[in-house]
């Protein structure tokens, strides 16, 4: 018999650095890992098998459709956005067709095994393309406003939780009597994510962690977006409860596949007012990217997630102050001591 596990793809970013903790905490589950690079110590001890390669490798998705039996998957892999920017055809074969291949293997592996393989995607507020000085833009979005993204991440975003929607959907209309071989298919939007554990990466909210581990080292750091620019953010502990959350949440519970979290949105200014009072002497000074900042500026200023809150009770451990005083700053000062 196929052994039951979890399948994470791109395992060694960010978040996959968070979920495999969280899972060898609190899951008995076996973890397996798809990333084109290998994971850091001391993740390689906590997952049952690593695979070093591609999610458009379709010989490696069928090796591991013969040797495990996959119950959950969470697809993390991406191109990110600013990458996106100057790679739009590969993001799209990464992002798009990437996730095609995974939701033909959860279909596939739910139809072997009978019963609905649980996928989580995790989207993103690039989903949104906001015009400024519209003012229905500025109250917290819906989810099913602004969808008309202007960055190929964005773009890739949006279409695939429509793709994820269309398989949760139509097979299940397809097959009325049986649901047990088709897709649960639940996805977050998430805000920037700001971890204290890993070093960022590029991203395009980046701009936060960025100012606070350029201080916790004495380095001089040059922002690259505006003072007032605003977006949501959230700690990387509270997502991986959100993920966690949902993707426990009864399917009875839920109204829709997609939604929106937040914890805070501030603006850039006021994040360095944050870094300032841990660090009074850290060098920060403005110099914004114009293709990073029309990015940013596309994106949402707050979300309304109250659908999250209200179908499968998100919320949030850390609001702004608390998560700089009692978990970034504290815990990056530490890694630098």
């Amino acid at each position: 018999m196929r052994q039951p596990v979890v399948l994470i793809t791109g395992a060694a970013g960010e978040i996959g650095h968070a979920l495999i903790e969280r899972l060898s905490e609190h899951s008995g589950v076996p973890v397996v890992t798809i990333d084109l690079a290998a994971l850091d110590e001391p993740l390689p001890r906590l997952v049952s098998r690593e695979f070093t390669g591609s999610i458009l490798d379709r010989n490696l998705l069928e090796n591991i459709q013969a040797k495990y039996q996959v119950d959950r998957i969470y697809h993390l892999a991406a191109l990110l956005s600013t990458r996106s920017e100057f790679t739009p055809v590969t993001a799209h074969e990464v992002n798009v067709t990437g996730t095609l291949n995974l939701l033909e293997f959860a279909m596939q592996q739910a139809r072997s095994h009978g019963h609905p393989v649980m996928f989580f995607y995790p989207s993103s507020i690039a989903a949104y393309g906001v015009r400024r000085g519209d003012e229905r833009a500025e109250h917290p979005l819906l989810e099913g406003e602004f969808n008309c993204p202007t960055t190929m991440y964005g773009c890739n975003k949006l279409y695939c939780e429509h793709l994820g929607a269309y398989y949760a959907n139509h097979y299940k209309q397809l097959d009325a009597e049986d649901h047990s071989g088709r897709v649960d298919f639940r996805s977050i939007r998430f805000p920037g994510l700001i971890s204290a554990l890993t070093v960022p990466s590029g991203g395009t909210s980046d701009y936060a962690p960025e100012m606070i581990h350029a201080a916790a080292q004495s380095q001089p750091y040059a922002c690259f977006v505006r003072p007032d620019t605003r977006i949501p953010f959230m700690t990387m502990p509270d997502a991986i409860s959100a993920m966690f959350a949902l993707t426990e949440a009864p399917a009875e519970k839920l109204t829709q596949c997609v939604y929106n979290i937040s914890a805070f949105n501030p603006t850039a200014e006021t994040i360095e007012e944050l870094v300032r009072k841990a660090y009074p002497e850290a060098e920060i000074t403005y110099e914004p990217d114009a293709r990073r900042q029309a990015i940013v500026d596309s994106w949402p200023q707050a979300v309304d997630d109250r659908a999250a809150r209200g179908d499968w009770d998100m919320l949030p451990s850390y609001d702004l102050e608390s998560a700089f005083a009692e978990y970034l700053i504290p815990t990056i000062a530490q890694r630098y001591a």
